[in-house]
């Protein structure tokens, strides 16, 4: 009995392994494919706290509001529900993107929001005025030079799980896991400029 026990055990371990490794091979890994290893970022669903933080960091403001790695579709969709119009993420795993489409259909937004296949080191976001991100701090600094150079001097950024290193956030909301921190990208322009103009003195 000892033995078949320590056997079943075995397989029980091997079975859950081989589940785990299809998981990620099949609906995380395709997002990934063409993304280099240091900018890549595993999904992990945003809690209802945290959507409920960054959403009131945003609340009264206008424009079109992008969730950069938009996942499930979650922050969109509270987004558009706030009234945050048009509102849309953008996300490289197909198997996501048909999840957050489903979640709109459910919710009754289908149509109403957009789900987009693209690499978001290749949009364009220069007409974007309310930005999320809920992305891994390996991915901040350059995403840090994307923004600088890209968003208009109206724009928030609202980051959730891990601030911008080198950003001082206007207003920040929650605690711990569920902390977000918002940055409004006039004040943020000049902060970097004060700080470039003080290194060459």
């Amino acid at each position: 009995g000892g033995s078949l026990g320590a056997r079943g055990l075995l397989a029980l371990a091997v079975a859950s392994g081989a589940a785990a490794w299809a998981t990620w091979a099949v609906l995380l890994m395709p997002g990934f494919r063409r993304v280099p290893l240091r900018l890549q970022v595993p999904y992990q669903p945003s809690s209802p706290r945290q959507v409920a933080n960054a959403l009131a960091l945003l609340r009264g403001r206008a424009g079109k509001t992008v969730d950069l790695g938009s996942g499930d579709g979650r922050l969109v969709l509270e987004a558009y529900k706030q009234g945050l119009r048009p509102a849309l993420g953008y996300e490289l795993n197909p198997w996501l993107l048909c999840l957050a489409n489903y979640r709109a259909w459910k919710a009754g937004c289908h149509g109403e929001v957009s789900f987009l296949k693209k690499d978001l080191w290749k949009v364009n976001l220069s007409d974007c005025h309310n930005v999320i991100v809920f992305l891994a701090p390996s991915v901040k600094p350059p995403l840090a030079t994307k923004l600088l150079a890209e968003l208009p001097d109206d724009a928030r950024v609202v980051a959730g799980r891990f601030p911008f290193p080198s950003w001082t956030p206007s207003t920040t909301l929650g605690q711990g896991l569920e902390q977000v921190w918002a940055y409004d990208m006039k004040e943020v322009r000049r902060e970097v400029q004060d700080s470039a103009q003080q290194s060459q003195v």
